[in-house]
C-alpha cells in the first residue's frame, strides 16, 4: 500500500495569539486514509525564523514591507521543511489532526535538521528572496 503523504492544500501564515509564532495549516492525505487530515505547523519567530533569516541573509536591512515579504517567504519554506522533518520522524504516521510545535524545548533536537537544511538551501533561498523583494 502507498504510505506516502500528499499535501493537498496550505493556508497561512497566521499570527498566533499569545505566542510569537506564525502558523500554517496543511491538508494532508495518504492513499490509505478515507479523508484528508489537518496539520498545523508553527514557526517560532525568534527561535526559528530569525535564526534562519540571519543564516541565509545575514544582517539585511530593508523597508518594513520588504521585511514582511522576507518573513512570509522564509516562514513558508521553514514550515514546508518542518512538515518533511516531522514526516521523516514519524510524527504524522497516525490518522489524526496534528500540531507540529516549534522545534524548541523538548523538540530542540529537530532544530539541527532545520538548521542544516537552511545551510544547504542558502543560495537557492537568497536568489528567491532577491527576485521577490529586490534585496
Amino acid at each position: 500500500m502507498d504510505a506516502r503523504m500528499k499535501i493537498l492544500d496550505v493556508s497561512g501564515p497566521y499570527r498566533e495569539p499569545r505566542e510569537q509564532v506564525f502558523s500554517y495549516d496543511y491538508s494532508v492525505q495518504r492513499a490509505s486514509w478515507p479523508t484528508a487530515q489537518a496539520v498545523r505547523v508553527k514557526v517560532a519567530i525568534p527561535e526559528e525564523l530569525d535564526v534562519v533569516r540571519s543564516k541565509i541573509l545575514g544582517d539585511v536591512v530593508g523597508t518594513p514591507g520588504q521585511q514582511l515579504m522576507i518573513s512570509k517567504c522564509l516562514s513558508r519554506h521553514i514550515a514546508d521543511e518542518k512538515i518533511r522533518i516531522a514526516e521523516a520522524d514519524g510524527m504524522l504516521s497516525e490518522r489524526r489532526d496534528t500540531v507540529i510545535p516549534p522545534f524548541t524545548g523538548p523538540l530542540s533536537h529537530l532544530f539541527a535538521r532545520l538548521d542544516a537544511w537552511a545551510g544547504e538551501q542558502r543560495d537557492t533561498l537568497r536568489a528567491e528572496i532577491k527576485k521577490l523583494v529586490g534585496l
